[in-house]
């Protein structure tokens, strides 16, 4: 096993250094809502487009109970441009679950039988908020760590390694006496130090540690495995509005891709590219007259890549039918995923 630098110059360099954010607490002990709140949201998500969308998200569920309390549907459409959808929803079942008993967990152990939380959110909530001693391991830590130890297995295989090579800081007294300041200090070092190019190791702590920066293999590392190509699927939406400036949208299913998120009513996502005469089947009122709108929206989901085209028409008056909403145009964006407003923006011209 590799031999890892102690904790106490990154515990000193976090406490010069430390960033500032909106969900980090700076007096008192971290809240535990918003602790799990803002990790669930940090998940696949910039620490630059969670910051302002967390004080929102706070403002109008400020704590564990409201959360509990609300509609799905309003927890949904709150999210709505955060992205993987299934985040929202288990968040709002975990949020009932807690609610139910009181109060979130403390342990790893505890956290982990939530809905919604992996093995890295219930170790991040466990260290930051109630101080147990384990190490969460995100992206950044994974490669700090592979930096550390010169570790050249390339990932996912890598991933188990260095778990337990992360897991071994907490033999040192320093990282066990202030575990969530040593969590948040490993995220640090990897956003702003040990990034994944051009990592800057003349100002990293544990730069006389770093076996990849002796051997001068720092920036080669963690090694990832080939990605493979995604499949490009194709669709077509429909934009009806009125003389009022409403749309007409509908709510996809509870469950599944986007599940329970407000989109244009539109064809299924296929691999083969939709001709006018069969994509206008599902538009929502076939017999208008649609015109198809230039250009083509993009989108990028885990699996597969998405190209949509947008036809539009326009009526006196909407009336909404089973399973459609209306909005008003101005403002949808708030309340439509980012694969929906890629579409909306091609009937803006």
């Amino acid at each position: 096993m590799a031999i890892l630098p102690p904790a106490a110059p990154l515990l000193d360099w976090y406490d010069r250094h430390r960033r500032v954010l909106p969900f980090r607490a700076t007096e008192g002990a971290p809240d535990p809502y918003q602790v799990w709140l803002s990790e669930v949201m940090l998940q696949q998500t910039t620490v630059a487009a969670v910051g302002p969308r967390f004080a929102r998200f706070l403002a109008r569920f400020p704590d564990v109970a409201a959360l509990a309390a609300a509609p799905e549907a309003a927890v949904m459409e709150e999210w709505a441009g955060l992205g993987y959808y299934a985040r929202a929803r288990n968040l709002h079942a975990c949020a009932k679950a807690v609610a139910a008993a009181g109060g979130f967990p403390r342990s790893t152990a505890g956290l982990r039988a939530l809905p919604g939380i992996g093995p890295y959110t219930a170790a991040a909530i466990a260290a930051i908020a109630f101080g147990e001693a384990v190490v969460p391991v995100d992206g950044n830590v994974e490669r700090v760590v592979a930096r550390l130890a010169a570790e050249e297995t390339p990932l996912p295989a890598a991933r188990p390694r260095l778990a337990a090579l992360a897991a071994g800081f907490m033999t040192d007294a320093a990282a066990r006496a202030r575990p969530g300041d040593f969590a948040q200090a490993l995220f640090d070092l990897g956003a702003t130090i040990c990034t994944p190019r051009a990592p800057a190791c003349a100002l990293c702590p544990w730069r006389g540690g770093c076996a990849a920066q002796l051997r001068g293999i720092q920036a080669e590392l963690p090694r990832k495995a080939a990605k493979r190509a995604r499949p490009l699927r194709q669709g077509v939406h429909f934009l009806l509005r009125d003389a009022a400036g409403r749309v007409l949208l509908r709510r996809r299913p509870p469950r599944g891709l986007l599940g329970g998120m407000l989109e244009l009513p539109g064809t299924p996502w296929r691999d083969a590219p939709w001709e006018a005469a069969e994509a206008l089947e599902f538009a929502p009122r076939p017999a208008l007259e649609w015109r198809s709108l230039p250009g083509v929206a993009r989108h990028g989901f885990t699996h597969f890549e998405l190209e949509m085209r947008l036809f539009a028409a326009a009526v006196p008056e909407l009336a909404a039918g089973e399973g459609e909403e209306l909005r008003p145009l101005a403002g949808l964006d708030a309340a439509l995923p980012t694969v929906m407003r890629r579409v909306l923006r091609l009937g803006e011209g």
